[in-house]
């Protein structure tokens, strides 16, 4: 099974996210793209974008993601394209382990995720947890991962809401307008 090696990566670029970011606390719904993809998103604020060089299972991709923090949310989204021949079913359940493993999290719900467009793979699933933020504290998640195709290429992508407490919105909303155009 592929492995994904950038925890740490993966923690402090949300933390910088989240860092960069200043948001009214009214949800303002924007459509948000990505560079090299066809992947549409809609974010409820101004968001903030980086790209990082990261490895996923054996290959070396450009990770790149958009977040904003929202009240007492934040939300965030995270795509890469991968190589020709890479177990994209195996990356994301790797990028889930990881992920759920960071927030100490311990999973409330788990079930198939899938979209217009998508890819039907089993590690394609919606996961609600419970968490701690890294000063202990709780932390809601509701976060998907999924993959589609483009052109020649597979890419991968995962949405994700910390929040104090859970509410459908604004993950609902975010999950449901995720597209690959």
């Amino acid at each position: 099974m592929s492995k994904i090696s950038f925890p740490s990566r993966l923690a402090s670029l949300l933390l910088a996210v989240l860092a960069l970011t200043a948001c009214s606390p009214e949800m303002d719904w924007r459509s948000v793209g990505f560079e090299g993809s066809t992947l549409k998103v809609q974010l409820p604020c101004k968001p903030d974008r980086t790209t990082r060089r990261v490895t996923m299972g054996a290959s070396s991709v450009d990770l790149h993601v958009a977040g904003c923090e929202l009240d007492h949310s934040m939300v965030a989204v995270m795509t890469a394209q991968l190589p020709q021949g890479a177990d994209a079913n195996a990356i994301l359940l790797g990028w889930q382990n990881i992920t759920l493993d960071n927030a100490r999290a311990r999973v409330d719900a788990r079930q198939p995720w899938s979209k217009s467009g998508m890819m039907a793979l089993p590690a394609s699933e919606r996961v609600q947890a419970l968490g701690q933020r890294p000063d202990g504290r709780p932390v809601q998640m509701q976060a998907v991962w999924g993959a589609f195709a483009q052109a020649e290429h597979m890419h991968i992508v995962h949405a994700v809401v910390y929040s104090d407490k859970r509410s459908e919105e604004p993950a609902a909303t975010l999950f449901d307008a995720i597209a690959s155009r």
